[in-house]
């Protein structure tokens, strides 16, 4: 007999048990948002991640810094970013709701990674050896002698257009030759016995002769 009323009264009362307990599960669950930013210029930090101490499972912040994660009360969320020191917060048990906004601000860590030396041979004594010993095909010194021909390098001059270290000296000779006659008639070639002999030398060369 008295075991049937126990279970009667369990009965009874187990759906206010279980309503009790859902609403403290409901309470414990808390959607927490908010904003990474730097502590010093309050500037929003981006892709910061935040993560669920001992847990698997967090978010990422978005190019605003702004994030959003449900939690419990009372789990602990790791912030960490790159270039920032590493961030805990414990969510607080007594928070009353199930939504919480908050600021978490971060400090630029700086860190200091060992000197590299990039270096293509061991040691420079390896880099004569294999220097001394290269072999060169003999197609390439051909093609480096062509290059250096004087008839090439001059056909190259007359193809080629100046530069512009070629443009600059030309334009300064010419109001260096402004400046110097300044206020006086220049000179004319027709009587300059030097022009004349640059003239016929040039005509004598065929710079005159019609370039089709």
């Amino acid at each position: 007999m008295h075991k049937r009323l126990i279970i009667l009264f369990s009965l009874l009362f187990l759906p206010f048990l279980l309503k009790a307990q859902l609403k403290a599960f409901k309470d414990s669950i808390i959607q927490l948002s908010g904003i990474t930013m730097t502590a010093d210029s309050l500037r929003a930090i981006p892709a910061v991640s935040i993560l669920v101490k001992g847990q698997n499972r967090g978010t990422i912040s978005n190019s605003q810094g702004v994030f959003s994660i449900v939690a419990f009360k009372g789990d602990t969320l790791t912030f960490s970013a790159i270039g920032f020191r590493k961030k805990d917060y414990k969510i607080p048990t007594d928070l009353i709701g199930n939504s919480f906004s908050m600021i978490q601000l971060m400090t630029e860590d700086t860190v200091y990674l060992a000197e590299t030396i990039i270096k293509p041979y061991p040691s420079r004594r390896e880099f004569e050896k294999l220097f001394v010993s290269m072999d060169i095909p003999n197609d390439m010194y051909e093609i480096a002698r062509k290059n250096n021909e004087s008839a090439k390098l001059r056909a190259l001059a007359k193809s080629m257009p100046i530069d512009a270290g070629g443009a600059y000296n030309v334009f300064m000779q010419k109001q260096q030759q402004s400046l110097y006659y300044a206020g006086q008639t220049p000179p004319q070639n027709i009587f300059n016995p030097l022009a004349w002999a640059q003239f016929i030398e040039s005509w004598k060369r065929g710079d005159f002769k019609r370039k089709d």
